[in-house]
């Protein structure tokens, strides 16, 4: 559950806006749903430290503590599961953001400080989201989800956040609603490329390619 659009070049959403959104929505899900394990997208200490206290269950942080330098302690603090993504810059200005030298290295080094500084902040528990659609274009999106093994070296769960995004319907030239055969494809792949969770919009087709691959896996 989020109340900060993370969409390339999404507008800016003030604190106080952030939490007058989410709150009730937080208290609401939870109320209605108490055993439901609810992840807070925010990239804000204060944010997440007001929802767990209202039972949420883990933090989804798309800065990795880049935009707020007091989450790693905060969430340390928390003891709560820690979600951290790879992007360069603001979802402002990381479209822009896109020239690497070596995507896969960078990214494994970025990772490997990351979360150097999460077991310096206490947290006992991460999960590594490589930021597909986040300062990386189409061709590179393909190189990370063809590479996805390679971040196996630092042995923490990887997240993988593929539906229906414009890496799938841009190149099959369809809308997103449209895309829907092209994540179910993707997703098969990343699963088999050692994709540990699917951030996924359409659950009961995301369900179906687990339970296939673990068939296949038996």
């Amino acid at each position: 559950v989020g109340a900060y659009s993370s969409r390339p070049g999404a507008a800016n959403v003030p604190e106080q806006e952030e939490e007058t959104r989410i709150l009730p929505i937080v208290e609401l899900l939870l109320t209605e749903f108490p055993e439901a394990l609810l992840s807070i997208d925010t990239f804000r200490s204060s944010i997440a430290r007001s929802c767990v206290s209202r039972g949420a269950a883990l933090i989804n942080d798309i800065s990795a503590g880049m935009q707020d330098p007091q989450m790693m302690k905060v969430v340390g603090e928390l003891g709560v599961p820690y979600i951290m993504m790879h992007m360069r810059g603001t979802p402002q200005t990381m479209s822009g953001l896109t020239d690497y030298e070596d995507l896969i290295k960078e990214i494994v080094y970025y990772f490997s400080e990351k979360i150097a500084q999460g077991r310096a902040a206490g947290i006992n528990d991460m999960v590594l989201d490589p930021g597909f659609g986040f300062a990386k274009n189409l061709e590179q999106n393909y190189e990370l989800l063809k590479n996805l093994n390679l971040l196996k070296i630092l042995e923490y769960p990887l997240l993988i956040g593929l539906s229906r995004k414009s890496m799938i319907y841009k190149l099959l030239e369809q809308s997103p609603e449209e895309a829907l055969n092209g994540t179910t494809a993707l997703h098969m792949y990343g699963l088999h490329k050692g994709a540990n969770i699917l951030r996924v919009h359409d659950v009961k087709e995301a369900m179906e390619c687990v339970r296939l691959l673990t068939q296949l896996s038996q």
